[in-house]
């Protein structure tokens, strides 16, 4: 988790990115701005730092062949931890590097501020952080002010929220030699924004620590319920909600996962076993990602994937079915009649 309720703001370097498909240029400032108005320090404060409050994915610098300092970012951060008095034109070559990645049409152009922070709080430990920010999303404010004996109204074009971040990074002078911490925010709805921020400009992997094996082997486990499961058994939609059920259950009880006890406990069949091992073995070569057998469960990962895992049986258009608990208390039939199926329900009282 991050925090910055003690955070302050020592530099900030802003600039202007255009796109490089469209032909547009890039400005860059030669200072640093001046910060002598306390409440906009905190303004500013409040726009970079408050969204990162909500999130708890860790990331690190990564290189293909594992030369950290041909990472741009990276290498650009590192100069400035070493020596703050180079943060001015360390920010106007993280300026330029991203105006070389912004090479599709739809890449949107916007102001990027470089920061420097002092005291910003990750997994209970202080450290200096660098910001980079970029502002793509501008909205017109009304203003009421008084005027003669009543009031006036005006408005500012082109101006920024401060409570809708678009794009952000907040890079820990820690663990420098594994790629840093670095935390993420990238609100651009479509698939060429996102790569071009986090895989082409930040060049990110995420950390493999339990919030991401918690988090990982939980997808897995739904998408094989819900997409390959159908390959090998004939399953009902009710039985698959009741897989994630007690999936869910096991996470939100346990304290470690073991896949073993996990397989045991929740997919209950060894043939279903042995499938799920495999589809998880097929995820980690594709993906490149390693889930250990066991490690401990992480409340934060669980509370997030709980928002996907579904427990609706959707019936045509008239009937929506919530199975929270004994799947044996609903049973499915076929009304010969009606040439309809149904599914009988089993309760003692109605809430």
């Amino acid at each position: 988790m991050i925090f910055s309720q003690e955070a302050s703001l020592g530099r900030l370097a802003i600039h202007h990115i255009g796109s490089k498909a469209l032909d547009e240029r890039f400005v860059l400032s030669e200072e640093s701005l001046e910060l002598n108005d306390e409440l906009l320090s905190k303004l500013l404060l409040q726009y970079f730092l408050v969204p990162y409050e909500k999130v708890p994915e860790v990331y690190r610098f990564y290189q293909a062949n594992d030369n950290l300092n041909l990472n741009e970012v990276y290498h650009f951060a590192t100069a400035i931890f070493d020596d703050p008095e180079t943060f001015q034109e360390n920010s106007r070559q993280l300026a330029k590097h991203l105006y070389e990645v912004s090479n599709h049409p739809k890449i949107k152009s916007g102001e990027l501020y470089v920061t420097y922070f002092s005291n910003v709080q990750i997994e209970g430990e202080q450290h200096d952080a660098i910001g980079i920010f970029k502002s793509e999303t501008k909205e017109t404010y009304l203003k009421v002010y008084p005027e003669n004996e009543g009031f006036g109204v005006s408005y500012e074009e082109q101006a920024i929220n401060i409570n809708k971040l678009d794009k952000g990074c907040l890079i820990f002078n820690t663990e420098k030699e594994e790629g840093y911490k670095v935390a993420v925010i990238d609100k651009t709805n479509g698939s060429e924004q996102a790569v071009y921020w986090k895989d082409e400009f930040l060049k990110l992997r995420v950390r493999n620590d339990n919030y991401n094996q918690t988090a990982n082997v939980m997808g897995v486990y739904k998408n094989f319920v819900t997409e390959k499961l159908d390959d090998e058994f004939e399953m009902s939609k009710a039985d698959k909600i009741d897989l994630l059920n007690r999936s869910m259950k096991y996470f939100k009880e346990k304290e470690s996962f073991d896949i073993e006890e996990f397989g045991q406990e929740v997919i209950g069949n060894e043939q279903g076993i042995a499938t799920f091992l495999n589809y998880k073995k097929e995820y980690e070569n594709e993906f490149d990602t390693a889930i250990p057998d066991s490690f401990d469960i992480n409340d934060a990962a669980v509370k997030k994937q709980a928002k996907v895992y579904k427990s609706v049986l959707k019936l045509d258009k008239n009937f929506h079915i919530y199975i929270h608990g004994n799947k044996d208390l609903i049973e499915k039939g076929f009304d010969n009649g009606k040439a309809m199926n149904y599914y009988k329900v089993f309760f003692k009282e109605e809430a």
